[in-house]
């Protein structure tokens, strides 16, 4: 890869913030700019220049310090070619280098887009050459994978090394340190005149097919953080510990809205509970987000009284259902509340979280069942439950319909994929796929993903009602249900279960268990004891793999193994 001379590249990107014809002026009748989370870095620096902003490993720095670092990443990727509408991708486990690309990529106009760190060889081959990337960021141990198809990436125009010495001949001779430390720290030119322009595209998880590029926006992510601090009160005193990746959608959200309010980030690498426990107590935490399976291995941690946690103050729960227990036990445990939200990649992502309306607090056990419900729109956001007519459902929080959305959150569209950004973007509404009820109160009520309910003698059977009821086994740790084929009823469920350590468990026991809590057609026809479940990078279950290795890659096959 060839380095440019910097002073070309940047002289063109002073030449559209000082005088491009298409950057919007300021006239008598409006004040209007661009709408864009740049502006939150920007706010931080001016008034907490000296507040500790990341907090990675042994390394800090304050909000002076990351700006810099940020200007000078946006003047070597400006060296290296970048343009506005390049898509630059990053290959990286959670760290300060990751955060500072949601602001040093795209204050150049580039479009990030990070890469989930647990996809194979081929999905790598297939996204960067789908995205088509320009520039890949990698850390060193994935080197191995992206070096089995480098060969077959021909838009890509160069790889850089974000950690270790670069020895391998296809790499920049330079590191990321010593590159951009080659470059000034001052403020790199306003150049952002779309707000409705891409910035950041992220893959989903491509659970029937290919995964799909969702294009998110200046506009997109500008409002979507607004809109998270006023929900979750975010403040400068708060201290976010990042458990989730960064590239997935429970992680990345809070990169912007953090920064917006000048709190601070603490990057964690992989998620360890007592490396957990440690940072919050080290560094004061404040909040968190988990998915339900990080929730478990932390209180199933022997280690929690040993720690001072009374600095948290919020513990938000995402990803997929939450058992009321475990809001209960989260609570209980680290002293603090427990909230669960839901979104997805498509709309930036967060659209509802559970918060308790006044008068709903005191409300004894009623309060930990609407905590662990998937809540209530978020400001900005209008979010129905709809018939397969349109109409909205009763609110009687038993009558199920689809999740649409209407927001400023919503995304742009699928990267190069019109026939599916048309098939979900329909009549003014953004169709998730989410099967939900909703109460009198405004609550929302996850039942399932439409692909995920099952249809037992044309009875619908909830996959998580299942869930629920398990997991209020005390000695079920973890577990997931799957639809498998029935030469009577077309389809059951199969109850998938990790019991706890030392536990001892069987199939007719879990199923008089089930008998107890759901009617009989909803029990479980099979249970099956397993080791362990396939998670993906956040720990969440994934049922696509459960399906693919009982039923085939059909989803519809002769069942194997079970």
């Amino acid at each position: 890869m060839q380095t440019l001379p910097e002073n070309g590249p940047l002289a063109y990107y002073c030449s559209l913030a000082v005088d491009g014809p298409q950057l919007p002026t300021v006239s008598r009748q409006t004040m209007n700019v661009p709408l864009t989370p740049l502006m939150f870095l920007r706010r931080s620096v001016k008034l907490h220049p000296d507040k500790t902003a990341v907090v990675c490993g042994t390394e800090r720095f304050n909000y002076r310090q990351f700006s810099g670092r940020i200007h000078r990443l946006s003047r070597f990727l400006v060296s290296l070619g970048v343009r506005p509408g390049t898509v630059v991708a990053y290959l990286s486990r959670n760290g300060h280098r990751l955060l500072e690309a949601y602001y040093g990529v795209v204050q150049t106009g580039a479009i990030f887009l990070p890469l989930n760190v647990r996809l194979t060889a081929g999905d790598f081959h297939y996204i960067l050459n789908h995205s088509e990337a320009r520039l890949l960021l990698l850390e060193e141990e994935f080197l191995p994978l992206i070096a089995e198809v480098r060969q077959e990436l021909p838009r890509l125009q160069g790889f850089l090394l974000l950690d270790g010495e670069p020895s391998l001949s296809w790499l920049h001779p330079l590191g990321y340190e010593q590159a951009i430390e080659a470059c000034s720290p001052e403020p790199f030119p306003e150049t952002i005149r779309d707000e409705d322009s891409v910035a950041e595209l992220f893959y989903t998880s491509g659970t029937t097919a290919r995964p799909k590029g969702v294009m998110l926006t200046h506009r997109n992510l500008y409002l979507h953080a607004l809109s998270v601090v006023f929900a979750l009160q975010n403040r400068e005193t708060d201290v976010q510990l990042h458990t989730i990746p960064l590239f997935h959608a429970n992680g990345w959200g809070a990169t912007h809205s953090i920064t917006c309010v000048g709190g601070t980030h603490v990057m964690l690498r992989h998620f360890r509970p007592k490396t957990v426990l440690e940072l919050i107590q080290r560094e004061r935490v404040t909040s968190l987000n988990l998915v339900p399976t990080m929730a478990t291995l932390l209180l199933n941690s022997q280690a929690i009284p040993n720690y001072r946690l009374d600095s948290l103050r919020l513990i938000h729960m995402g990803g997929s259902s939450v058992p009321e227990g475990m809001v209960r036990q989260l609570e209980s445990a680290f002293g603090c509340e427990c909230s669960c939200g839901y979104g997805l990649t498509e709309t930036s992502p967060v659209l509802t979280v559970s918060l308790l309306k006044s008068h709903l607090r005191e409300d004894g056990e009623a309060r930990y069942r609407r905590a662990a419900m998937t809540g209530l729109e978020l400001p900005g956001s209008e979010v129905r439950v709809v018939d397969r007519q349109g109409q909205d459902v009763a609110a009687d929080g038993k009558t199920v319909g689809e999740i649409v959305a209407r927001s400023n959150v919503v995304m742009k569209g699928y990267w190069k994929e019109p026939r599916e950004t048309a098939e979900v973007l329909k009549r003014g509404w953004f169709h998730t796929g989410d099967l939900a009820t909703v109460d009198s109160e405004g609550y929302l009520m996850i039942v399932d993903r439409k692909k995920d309910i099952i249809v037992r003698g044309g009875e619908n059977i909830s996959s998580i009602e299942i869930e629920r009821a398990l997991f209020a086994h005390p000695d079920v740790l973890e577990c997931a249900v799957i639809a498998v084929p029935d030469s009577k009823w077309g389809e059951s469920p199969k109850a998938l279960v990790v019991p706890r350590q030392g536990a001892d468990l069987s199939e007719q026991a879990l199923r008089q268990f089930c008998r107890q809590k759901l009617a009989a057609y909803k029990v479980p026809s099979s249970v099956e004891l397993l080791t362990s479940l396939p998670k993906g990078g956040t720990g969440k279950i994934q049922k696509k793999a459960l399906r693919e290795r009982y039923l085939g890659t059909n989803g519809k096959g002769v069942p194997r193994g079970g």
